[in-house]
């Protein structure tokens, strides 16, 4: 029998938002999952408490020396069930971070069965409207009050829910613009690139800002060696179709291992498409694009699932892809994703977790 996760319950429930105007990471539900670690007794004391501001102390670790790392995956409600979507690998990939900052890695069952009693509780809070999902931001960070350069000795982790609406606030496949930056640099092999780290963003704020001040939605990031090969953007794995077939960056080292973008280079395989994962230049791109073989570019993320890229800036030059359109492998890939999400497709790999009533 599954153990009934400690639950507390709060006085007054709040009143739920508007669906229609949701946005993306506005609001939050009632309740979190809670879990904390002391060097002496490992993990313990897992619950759902009331959703609140907690104390902490002004010389956590965390706040001064960055062990900091988080997930990203949502919930979806299809015909009153409650699905979540490859929920394993983010807790696989949770504690590939949390290794690498020299945090404490979790039991990624006990948290798997946390969450799912979270998102029971909070059932109604999932809208089902297009593009409408319950985001989910699992995080630990060091807590022990103490300025020293060292592992912390003590962390917790949060899991929070906010219901939410498509990631750029628009209808679903609407095309983004994308400029390829080539002052700045994301990560490099060897540092913590891989790993869903919070400095990660921190040091993309800049250079974002600076897009967004020109136009474009996202960053584009290149290899921060020679800053001639393109990783990804800002909060997306990125995917390029050339002469139809689809190609993306390898992992290696410095790009983060999108969840999303497994799942659809598995799914592009299962509908016969030639998937490479190698190393791509910027210039290969503008090329390929003079030449008329960059057909579709795309990117990838659990925020956004699938975003089409219309327009691509680099340096002084621009260029627009299918005449800012999602293309047919973009729209298909798209369909297929979402389709075994919500169930109207045969979910052949087993990546649906249908939430229990407890």
């Amino acid at each position: 029998m599954t153990e009934q996760v400690k639950f507390e319950k709060r006085d007054t429930l709040k009143e739920k938002p508007d669906n229609s105007n949701l946005g993306f990471g506005q609001y939050f539900t009632d309740y979190m999952l809670s879990y904390d670690y002391d060097a002496d007794k490992g993990w313990q004391d897992l619950k759902i408490v009331p959703y609140a501001p907690f104390e902490i102390s002004p010389a956590a670790q965390g706040l001064h020396y960055g062990q900091a790392v988080f997930e990203g995956l949502k919930a979806y409600k299809y015909n009153d069930e409650v699905v979540l979507f490859r929920p394993d690998e983010n807790f696989k990939r949770i504690n590939n971070s949390l290794a690498r900052l020299e945090m404490p890695e979790v039991d990624e069952d006990v948290l798997l069965e946390g969450l799912k009693q979270l998102v029971d509780v909070e059932r109604d809070w999932i809208p089902e409207g297009e593009g409408q999902s319950l985001y989910i931001r699992p995080f630990v960070f060091a807590t022990e009050g103490i300025l020293g350069v060292r592992a912390s000795h003590s962390y917790k982790l949060l899991i929070i829910l906010s219901p939410s609406g498509a990631y750029y606030g628009g209808d679903t496949l609407k095309s983004t613009k994308i400029y390829v930056e080539d002052e700045y640099v994301r990560a490099v092999r060897g540092g913590v690139g891989f790993a869903k780290v919070a400095g990660n963003y921190a040091a993309s704020l800049l250079a974002q800002t600076n897009a967004n001040k020109l136009g474009y939605d996202q960053v584009l990031w290149l290899d921060g060696v020679e800053q001639k090969y393109v990783e990804e953007v800002g909060s997306m794995n990125i995917f390029f179709v050339e002469n139809g077939k689809i190609v993306t960056p390898a992992l290696n080292g410095s790009i983060l291992p999108g969840i999303t973008r497994k799942s659809i280079i598995e799914l592009a395989q299962d509908l016969g498409y030639e998937v490479e994962e190698r190393r791509v230049s910027i210039d290969e791109l503008f090329e390929a694009y003079d030449k008329g073989e960059l057909t579709e570019v795309f990117g990838t993320g659990t925020a956004a699932v699938i975003s089409p890229v219309g327009t691509l800036r680099y340096e002084d030059r621009e260029i627009v892809i299918n005449n800012n359109e999602p293309g047919e492998i973009t729209t298909k890939l798209y369909n297929e994703y979402t389709g075994i999400q919500n169930g109207s497709l045969e979910d052949r790999h087993g990546w649906r977790f249908v939430v229990p009533r407890y």
